[in-house]
């Protein structure tokens, strides 16, 4: 009996014990005057806790916090006992520092290296704001570690009162050896072509190590048709060694681009078709190389075939090569062949400049002299802009703006002449986004010969679903022209968008003395299959002055597929 009553004794006992342990208190914090507790009360620091032994942590944490503000000579008072739960103490923050001048050593830093950081700066010297001292340590730590110091250690030593309102301080550097890349590591895919990381990123073995400029640069990669990065840069670093790792993907670059156009044939009404085909292989031999084959006939007995290579980075210099092919025949009346060839640099990432030659031959295939067609030949010294910025997060709009200007010098020599001419093309494209459904689309296409006199199988043609749409392909003969496409785009899902259609265009052809100007409306959408982009485009096109006609409406159906 008396074994069962001690039992009893000692469970009651315990969870006695145990409440009285898990039981909360609470700590109050004033200053010496009624300013001090409102800069106390500002920090807001914890009050409750489930044991004196985080009161006390919360009371020193509190103390250091008043420190990071400039009071650094803040003493708090013992912990006294108010009743069974609560408990206070008071805080003397004396005087409050405003900034520090950290001293340092021309050796280990430069007054650049507090640019931004520091409201006065010399040769000896930083003056700091106290309440920022440790965002501005942590700074220089991270700028420091970027130019090859990962592991350096960076103090605060011999802190003391310079005057009334300033502090001083010595800051102590001890740098360790110096790190550079030395060797570069691709995981994922291996053929990845490292040229484009040496000269597209201007990232290269040797190089001094900068993590932040490194996962900077490597975000470009994801810009890239052919690959995609899967994650940020990783370092592994030995004793006397420092290897990057790259995780990069390859991703479907090649696409297939067709469309069928169909509409009716004013003279005949009857129902007539037209399209073409365009062949994009990107990178298929891990070289980051591009060819592209299109072909195109039309309802109008023209044929177009046009064969364009590049390669970037030509024996891993900075420079590539581009190639061009295009073959144009117009019925039975003439064919015209133009050939082309550039050098290109890189300026930066996605800007590139050409420079090179192109020839173009044309010649009568009818033996009865025809009124503006002739043979010709012409060469031209051509220089040529590129830049592209590509829309990363969206797989609808890989393009949001693209910049091409071009300029060519040259003579044409037929059979009755020798005259000089001047081409040049503009080309521009940008997506304005308004909110994440809503966009408008901007693009400018302009082209012009600049001549005495002109043949009809040396004009520019164009027409059709590539710029002014509503109209025939190719059925638009000039020797200078302009084309303006604007969409309003409202985006329904990341995988389809419809939009308007509403185009303009001004074109002048002298060998015709005409000056027109035209107009394209309608409608369309957009849709992300499997496999690849499917376009529909409804327009109508006239002329300006002329009356709208539901015949003259064009339906253009295209697929991009990737593959």
């Amino acid at each position: 009996m008396n074994i069962r009553i001690a039992v009893l004794f000692l469970l009651f006992f315990g969870s006695v014990y145990t409440s009285c342990l898990s039981q909360n208190v609470y700590l109050e914090v004033r200053g010496t005057d009624s300013l001090s507790s409102q800069v106390i009360d500002s920090l807001n620091f914890r009050k409750s806790f489930d044991g004196l032994l985080k009161l006390n942590a919360e009371l020193d944490s509190l103390s250091f916090r008043l420190q990071r503000l400039g009071y650094i000579e803040n003493q708090a008072g013992k912990i006294r006992k108010i009743n069974d739960s609560t408990y206070a103490s008071e805080i003397d923050l004396r005087q409050r520092f405003n900034t520090i001048y950290i001293y340092y050593s021309k050796t280990d830093l430069n007054s650049a290296d507090f640019e931004g950081l520091s409201t006065e700066v010399t040769n000896e010297y930083a003056l700091v704001k106290i309440a920022i001292l440790e965002t501005v340590l942590a700074e220089l730590n991270r700028r420091l570690a970027n130019k090859g110091q990962p592991f350096l250690e960076l103090r605060l030593l011999d802190i003391e009162k310079k005057d009334a309102s300033n502090l001083q301080g010595y800051l102590d550097i001890k740098l360790k050896q110096k790190r550079t890349i030395d060797k570069i590591v691709i995981r994922g895919y291996e053929k990845f072509p490292q040229s484009f990381l040496k000269r597209m990123l201007n990232i290269k073995t040797g190089a001094e190590y900068n993590i932040d400029d490194i996962r900077k640069k490597s975000e470009q990669l994801s810009g890239l048709r052919f690959a995609n990065q899967t994650r940020p840069p990783e370092t592994l670093f030995t004793a006397d060694s420092t290897t990057l790792y790259f995780y990069i993907e390859k991703t479907k670059s090649n696409s297939f681009d067709g469309f069928l156009g169909f509409g009716t044939n004013e003279d005949t009404n009857k129902l007539e078709f037209d399209g073409y085909l365009n062949l994009n292989l990107i990178n298929s031999l891990n070289y980051g190389e591009t060819l592209q084959l299109n072909y195109k006939s039309d309802e109008n007995d023209q044929q177009t075939l046009n064969v364009r290579t590049q390669l970037p980075y030509l024996f891993r210099s900075p420079v590539g090569v581009d190639l061009n092919l295009n073959i144009f025949k117009k019925d039975s009346s003439f064919t015209t062949v133009s050939q082309s060839a550039d050098l290109f640099y890189q300026l930066k990432p996605n800007q590139n400049i050409f420079a090179g030659i192109s020839a173009v031959q044309s010649n009568d295939l009818l033996d009865e002299n025809q009124s503006g067609i002739s043979d010709l030949n012409s060469t031209f010294l051509n220089l040529k802009y590129e830049w592209t910025q590509p829309n990363l997060n969206s797989l609808l709009f890989p393009v949001g703006f693209n910049l091409e200007a071009g300029v060519g010098f040259g003579e044409r020599q037929s059979d009755t002449s020798k005259v000089g001419q001047q081409r040049f093309v503009l080309n521009s494209s940008k997506i304005f986004k308004l909110n994440d459904r809503n966009s408008i689309f901007l693009r400018l296409q302009s082209a012009g010969i600049l001549s005495e006199d002109y043949f009809d199988n040396e004009l520019l043609r164009f027409g059709g679903i590539n710029n002014i749409r509503g109209f025939e392909e190719n059925t638009l003969v000039a020797n200078l022209f302009g084309v303006l496409n604007s969409e309003y785009r409202y985006q329904l899902s990341n995988t389809i968008y419809i939009h308007t259609i509403l185009d303009a265009a001004y074109f002048e052809n002298d060998l015709a003395k005409t000056k027109e100007k035209l107009f394209g409306y309608g409608f369309g959408f957009g849709l992300l299959t499997r496999a690849g982009l499917l376009r529909f485009n409804y327009a109508n096109g006239k002329f300006d002055g002329q009356k709208f006609k539901l015949t003259n409406s064009k339906i253009h159906i295209s697929l991009n597929a990737s593959f």
